[in-house]
C-alpha cells in the first residue's frame, strides 16, 4: 500500500485461523510511523482483524497499514 509518507506492507501469520503476529515488510521512515507501528501490531492481535483504530499523529501510516492488514486477511481467506 502506497501512501503519502511512503510504502506500507504486512505479512500476517495465522495458527488455527487466529492472527498470532504480524510484521512490518515495509513502512515509512518517520518517528510518528516507528511509534505507531507496536500499537497498530498490539490493537490488531487483540480485534483479530483490521477494525483498529489509527494511532493519533500517524493517521497516514495507520490507513495504509489497516488497508494492506485487510488484503491480507483477505488473501488468507481466498
Amino acid at each position: 500500500m502506497n501512501t503519502d509518507k511512503g510504502p506500507v506492507q504486512v505479512q500476517v501469520t495465522f495458527e488455527a485461523g487466529r492472527i498470532t503476529a504480524v510484521s512490518m515488510l515495509q513502512q515509512p521512515n518517520h518517528p510518528q510511523t516507528r511509534a505507531a507501528v507496536p500499537k497498530l501490531i498490539a490493537e490488531t492481535l487483540k480485534a483479530q482483524s483490521a477494525e483498529i483504530d489509527s494511532v493519533s499523529g500517524a493517521t497516514v501510516t495507520s490507513e495504509g497499514y489497516k488497508q494492506s492488514l485487510q488484503a491480507a486477511i483477505d488473501a488468507k481467506g481466498a
